[in-house]
């Protein structure tokens, strides 16, 4: 028995946000979808059935597309459309000029995720087909579909603190790099000037210090304590401190007289090093300095005395989050923002499955090539639908099962005689689990060692060494093997696994006369000799 239940806030701001799309993209209104490019540009006008009413390549810069606009409107009204609403991927910031031209021709624009198209392009025939046309008519399907957006028409002063936001990220990733790039050089070249603070990098009085030596030990030990600290003392106020700490110039003029790492690197190194230190400064203070004028900017939309009124948030902090979210009237509400940020819970639930519940922040991008790469390998790489079965860029994976040993035979007599010995030549790793013991295990060794003891006393001079206690004593299958010239090759491919080396195959070159009588010479040990001869004599 069901129960009927009501619309949920969910589903009421859902159906407002399609209804708000719809009067966008109304049926009256045929599509004018764009692949927006440097160069080339590709419109398809369809209809909301995905049927394409008319096709046009224009080979010039968006800037100049008002001409092709005008000649989808007429297209549209010439199909019998009321008008045309304009949709494309935001590729770049050159889809902010189609959109100025949208404008000024009287028509509306939506956008299109790229990860979108790019699904849908994989949907559409499971292949991985990319061309100009093709996606400028998967553009139009997902805007019949409402798989769109209206993009934000930012006044200048928002539109300014979204561009600060940008470079001041910009600012932040290379900061550190400079770091993680001169912390590297110093652990080869220099590694004791590291042990020097405890935290060098975050360290003023080391950085100054860095800065007036040249990174160059030689340098600290020519200069001496006191002159050092003089030195530092005048440097320090550049760097934006005041004190000079004492006990990290001491360890650093004796790191300089123990320098440690490879002297080879050293020269090169130390002067990489100090270009590290160079960009490292320069990047923070182009950071400081983008900082300052976010908050400028806060500022100006008088929103700094509100943002900093929350607990443990700084001005830069506030303007660092509105920068990536922008102006915060265009949410419809909190929870809107919050699933913008990927900070709203995530379910996992399935009838009487309950999940676990995260955040829906995404991953990283490598993130999932890693889970890919780690857990799913073998299955990505199982054929499909469009996926050829050995990709011609890929070495062909060898299957687990393994290869006949060279005294099996494809006859069963042979085969079964070969059974019967017990020194067999492995010639590929096993992909067999492990046998659990077995309780007669130790009855078995002991009969393999009687029959291998009587075995021995039945072989010849120089094949073991009870005669000859100089030479190792090879194994009975390989001294074979030698004797009529067989002897494995070996075939190394590189694993598909990640974090392992490569998967070593083994195969046995041998002649087709070799091969009829390479199961009899393993199964009769004493016509070695006679089999020897006859195989070395000529056809």
């Amino acid at each position: 028995m069901s129960h009927g239940r009501r619309l949920s806030r969910d589903d009421n701001r859902r159906n407002a946000r399609l209804g708000r799309l719809r009067e966008v993209l109304p049926r009256e209104f045929a599509v004018l979808a764009l692949d927006l490019a440097d160069g080339k540009q590709v419109f398809a006008l369809t209809d909301h059935n995905s049927k394409v009413l008319a096709r046009r390549t224009v080979r010039c810069r968006p800037w100049r597309l008002a001409e092709a606009i005008r000649w989808g409107q007429q297209r549209a009204i010439a199909a019998g459309f009321a008008g045309v609403t304009l949709a494309c991927e935001p590729t770049g910031h050159r889809w902010k000029v189609v959109d100025e031209l949208a404008v000024r021709a009287g028509i509306d624009l939506v956008c299109v995720q790229p990860l979108l198209v790019h699904r849908a392009r994989e949907a559409e025939d499971f292949t991985r087909d990319k061309s100009d046309d093709k996606d400028a008519l998967l553009i139009a399907r997902l805007a019949t579909q409402l798989h769109v957006y209206l993009p934000e028409r930012a006044d200048p002063v928002w539109a300014r603190l979204r561009h600060l936001g940008a470079c001041r990220v910009e600012w932040v990733t290379r900061v550190g790099a400079s770091r993680q790039q001169l912390r590297d050089l110093l652990e080869c070249a220099w590694p004791a000037a590291l042990t020097a603070a405890r935290r060098p990098l975050d360290s003023l009085t080391w950085r100054a210090a860095m800065s007036v030596t040249g990174i160059d030990p030689a340098r600290v030990r020519r200069l001496g304590l006191a002159r050092l600290t003089r030195a530092v003392t005048r440097e320090l106020p550049r760097w934006g401190g005041q004190r000079v700490r004492h006990q990290v110039l001491r360890n650093l003029h004796q790191a300089g007289i123990e320098s440690g790492g490879v002297p080879s690197q050293r020269p090169g190194g130390l002067e990489r090093a100090a270009f590290a230190l160079a960009d490292l400064r320069h990047a923070e203070t182009q950071r400081d300095q983008v900082a300052t004028l976010m908050v400028a900017v806060l500022d100006q939309l008088e929103l700094t005395a509100l943002v900093t009124s929350i607990p443990g948030l700084s001005a830069v902090g506030a303007a660092a989050i509105l920068a990536e979210s922008g102006d915060l009237h265009r949410f419809d509400s909190a929870r809107a923002l919050v699933k913008h940020a990927g900070l709203c819970p995530r379910e996992n639930a399935s009838g009487h499955y309950a999940g676990r519940t995260t955040i829906s922040r995404p991953r990283p991008p490598a993130a999932p090539r890693r889970g890919v790469a780690r857990g799913l390998g073998r299955l990505a790489a199982q054929p499909g639908p469009g996926r050829p079965a050995h990709p011609p860029h890929r070495p062909h994976r060898q299957p687990p099962h393994r290869r006949p040993s060279p005294r099996r035979s494809r006859r069963q007599p042979a085969a079964a005689a070969v059974r019967r010995g017990h020194h067999r030549h492995r010639v590929e790793p096993r992909h067999r689990p492990r046998r659990a013991r077995s309780p007669n295990r130790g009855e078995r060794l002991c009969r393999l060692s009687r029959r291998r003891r009587g075995r021995d006393e039945l072989a010849g001079p120089g094949e073991h060494p009870a005669t000859e206690h100089e030479q190792p004593r090879p194994p009975p299958t390989q001294a074979r093997m030698k004797a009529v010239g067989v002897t494995p090759r070996l075939n190394a491919r590189w694993s598909r696994e990640t974090g392992h080396g490569p998967r070593r195959r083994h195969t046995v070159q041998r002649t087709p006369k070799i091969n009829a009588m390479a199961a009899a010479l393993a199964a009769h040990p004493h016509a070695q000799t006679a089999l020897t001869q006859n195989l070395t004599s000529p056809s």
